[in-house]
Formats: C-alpha cells, structure tokens, sequence
C-alpha cells in the first residue's frame, strides 16, 4: 500500500489544510468513529447544505419528521450519491440500515419530500432479522462544503472503491473526524477507517470484505462508545488477522476519571473468548482540527493499559 504523500515544510503559500497536518503530527485515528445504532441514507440532488437537515430539496416539515424519528433511534442522517453520477430529476433512493450484523435492510425511492415519511417511520421501528446475507454499504466521505479535506482526498477515493464497487459505493456527507480524510464506513458493523487514499483504499476495503480487518487504518466502530473503539481496535492488533464480525463490543464500566474497562468477544460464535481490556483517556495538545477551525481545540486520545482473556 503506498504512503500518504506528505511535504516536510509547509510553503508560506500553502493553504492550511486539517488532513496534512494532522498526518505530520501523526494524530491518533483509534477510537474516532461516530458512534450510531442505525443510518438513513438520502440520495440528494444537487449540492450538500453543511448541515444535513438543511437541505433545501426536502420540504421543511418532513426533515422535522426525519429529525424527530432519528434522534431517539441513535441513528445518523447521511446524504448520499453515486460518485461522478449526478442525475437531478431522477428518483433517488433512501436506505434504513443497521449497524449490527443480520439485520434486513430497507431501501425505497422518493422523488416528493412527502416520500420520506416512509423512511421516518421505519428508522424507529426495530428491523427484522436478515434471511440471507445482506449486501455491504461503502460510504466515502466527501462533504467539502462542511471540511474542504472530505472532498480534496475523499472523492478519489470513492472514484476508486466505485470502479471496484460500483453498486456498493457511496458518497456521503458529513460523518466526523474531517482530519482523517479520506474517511469510509463500512455498512453493515460500521467499521470506519480513515487516512485513506486512492493508492491504499481498495486493498483495505477488498482486506476488510475478505475477513481481514487492517487495524492501522481503524478509526473504529460504530457499535461501541470511544473506550470501547480502542479496546477493538487493540484486538484486532493483538488476535488478528480477524473478520469485522470476530470482535464484538458487549459492554463496560467508567471506573476512574478518564478510565474504562471494555468487555469483548473474539473470535467466531461457539469459539469466542471473553476479552477484558483497560482503557484510559488523556488529552492531546490543543490544534486545528478542521480546515474552518478559528481556534484551537484539544483531542482526547484513548490508550488500551492492559489486554487479556478474562
């Protein structure tokens, strides 16, 4: 896989960019992912408004719909469309998918705001368990009117996941961690990797589809809170290689400021061990950490102390 190219002085001349500095500084991508139990996924014409739920081609009291399903649902918002295929006018589609493993998922079209409110009333409801194995959901990140990072290195990165993937693949906007660009989410287990480029991403993904998690470009999953994310993370750096499915999240405890301990599973079903790891928080230097950043913000980043089976 080739290397991010990365100047080692910055000209006087070039723009502040959240992405390059963050690989100079070798920010941690552990324990980043956006945490969420389930996506609705909108095909949107024309450009992404920086906040999805401001779109303008959708009727303002269906969006208040939408927002009033998602929130308690812990599900996330995300515009969609095919890499360079913009056709305005065309019904577009719209998805319910979950994070977890097994579980049907849902598509459906719209072409009038009043179409979604089919979308809004399944995003609450619990989906029922998968009869056959469902097909994987790639979503880039290019979302350049909320960090122009996304759009910079995330579209040739969905350019090149959709020549491999073409009906897989997504671009989407906005999901978090703009400094990790090129960011992928990978539906369904929502395993998000980041600093991704268009020399590295299809060998991570085609790895990760293949049953072989590549943990040095894990952001983390969308399954479990940040300690958690970390404790995966570090399984898969310990036990692996390892499918997406052999690392389960099942729960923890706060047991200190800024320390957690995060239950695991590894390994397949009827062979998995309990794994217990101890996870500790620390924060980071202040920094820039995005492109429109005005001031300077500090990270925090999560450390697995401790790892064995239980």
């Amino acid at each position: 896989m080739a290397a991010d190219p990365v100047p080692t002085e910055a000209s006087a001349a070039e723009p502040f960019r959240c992405a390059t500095a963050a690989r100079r500084r070798e920010d941690p991508l552990a324990a980043t992912a956006t945490p969420a139990r389930r996506w609705l996924l909108v095909e949107h014409p024309g450009p992404w408004p920086f906040n999805a739920f401001a779109s303008d081609a959708i009727e303002p009291h269906v969006l208040s719909e939408l927002a009033a399903a998602i929130r308690p649902a812990r599900s996330r918002l995300l515009m969609i469309r095919r890499p360079g295929r913009q056709v305005v006018g065309a019904e577009r589609r719209w998805a319910v998918l979950d994070t977890e493993p097994g579980r049907e998922q849902v598509w459906g079209t719209w072409r009038d705001s009043a179409d979604l409110r089919a979308a809004a009333a399944i995003v609450g409801e619990p989906l029922p368990a998968a009869t056959r194995p469902t097909p994987n959901t790639l979503l880039v990140c290019t979302h350049g009117r909320h960090d122009v990072c996304c759009a910079i290195r995330g579209r040739p990165v969905a350019a090149a996941l959709a020549e491999r993937w073409p009906e897989e693949t997504w671009e989407c906007s906005h999901i978090g961690g703009d400094r990790f660009a090129a960011n992928v989410i990978v539906l369904p287990g929502g395993t998000t990797y980041g600093n991704l480029d268009a020399d590295n991403a299809v060998d991570i993904v085609s790895a990760h589809l293949t049953g072989a998690v590549v943990p040095a470009y894990l952001r983390g999953v969308a399954s479990a809170p940040p300690y958690g994310q970390a404790a995966v993370i570090a399984a898969y750096e310990r036990y692996g290689p390892l499918t997406a499915e052999a690392v389960r999240f099942v729960g923890g405890r706060q047991v200190g400021e800024g320390r957690w301990i995060a239950d695991l599973e590894v390994g397949q079903e009827g062979r998995a061990a309990h794994v217990v790891a101890e996870v500790e928080a620390s924060e980071r230097p202040p920094t820039l950490l995005t492109c429109a950043a005005h001031m300077e913000t500090s990270a925090r980043a999560y450390t697995v102390t401790r790892m064995g089976e239980a």
